[in-house]
């Protein structure tokens, strides 16, 4: 009898075990520890700072020229640096994308930490950072301490070699969570898009349910629908540092002002792609400093308010997409393959924006 009861426990726990839904890849590791795959291609990243390669996914072979290619896509991983996961659902965008999703060449980088370098033997030529400073563009740890914004601005310079792509027309710098971060901080203080501007190409940013965003001066939202001076700051003086403010900018910034970025921030073509419910003030991904929090208890609160920030501020000027993928938390496979995130990534129809 004892042993009968025992055996209907273990099978109710199991039974409970498999009906509760498993933690997808992002929510499973800490991002201390390193990568399963490395991207198998290199970019020589050039600054006056120093020389490295940096790691990197490329669908098609753009050493020779691509006059097929009318649209580039590029994806961030998010913050446990899986380029491969990215890769694999950036994929599955550009086939259901249809003809304009064969006419495109993916690029998907890879920010590697020094532990990534360490485990997989890689070429002291690699470029690493620490395991999250890239999201802001911190300098790498080596081999010479090169931003990760420079690694963008090398891609689409790469992007705008004309002798490589005579055709292309459109490229899209686009990243969820901790890539969402990078590409929101970057298409605030990013120079690279000045070469391909310059030869006709366009460039958008899309802007996936990150954590976090940089705010122009100290307003944060007054949790009554507005917005004051942070209340907080006693209690958390760095909430107003970059990359959550523009105090104590990183080096790439150079001498740039807080009014001047924020003057070409607005200029730029910037969607931003929330899921309406990725709404989990617990999300083991969520940043949950006092900084973030600052900003909104979870990811879409966080994004919504950055938005109606700027139109309040610019409500005459501003001109950015906010698109919501209806249903969808914090998963980027489902976010860059829904319809809005295939009309974000390729001007596919069939995502309306919301009403402001």
């Amino acid at each position: 009898m004892i042993l009968r009861c025992a055996a209907i426990l273990v099978l109710a726990a199991t039974a409970m075990l498999a009906s509760v839904p498993p933690l997808r890849a992002a929510d499973e590791s800490p991002p201390e520890k390193p990568v399963k795959e490395v991207a198998d291609q290199r970019l020589t990243v050039t600054t006056p700072a120093g020389t490295g390669d940096l790691a990197l996914y490329v669908s098609r072979d753009w050493s020779r020229p691509l006059p097929g290619v009318t649209r580039a896509v590029i994806v961030i991983h998010g913050r446990l640096r899986n380029a491969d996961v990215y890769r694999a659902s950036a994929e599955k965008a550009l086939a259901a994308a249809g003809e304009a999703g064969q006419a495109a060449i993916l690029v998907v980088p890879q920010f590697l930490a020094e532990v990534d370098a360490q485990a997989h033997h890689l070429s002291a030529d690699t470029l690493r950072w620490g395991t999250t400073g890239w999201e802001g563009g911190s300098d790498a740890k080596g081999p010479a301490p090169i931003s990760a914004f420079a690694g963008l601005d090398a891609i689409l310079a790469r992007l705008a070699d004309r002798t490589l792509f005579p055709n292309l027309t459109t490229i899209v710098v686009a990243g969820h969570s901790g890539g969402g971060q990078v590409v929101q901080r970057y298409a605030i203080l990013g120079q690279g898009e000045t070469v391909p501007i310059a030869a006709g190409v366009a460039v958008r940013y899309v802007v996936a349910n990150p954590s976090s965003y940089a705010y122009f001066n100290r307003d944060r939202p007054d949790g009554e629908g507005g917005f004051a001076p942070f209340a907080g700051a006693a209690a958390c003086p760095k909430f107003d540092r970059w990359k959550y403010g523009m105090t104590d900018l990183p080096a790439y910034a150079g001498t740039a002002t807080p009014a001047a970025l924020e003057q070409a921030y607005l200029g730029r073509d910037v969607t931003y792609l929330l899921g309406t419910a990725d709404t989990d003030p617990n999300h083991p991904a969520l940043d949950k400093s006092c900084m973030a929090e600052a900003q909104g208890p979870y990811r879409l609160a966080r994004g919504e308010a950055y938005v109606q920030y700027l139109r309040g501020r610019h409500p005459d000027g501003f001109r950015q997409r906010l698109l919501l993928v209806q249903g969808v938390g914090h998963d980027g496979d489902r976010m860059l393959t829904s319809a809005c995130g295939l009309a974000a990534l390729f001007d596919r129809p069939g995502c309306a924006p919301p009403t402001p």
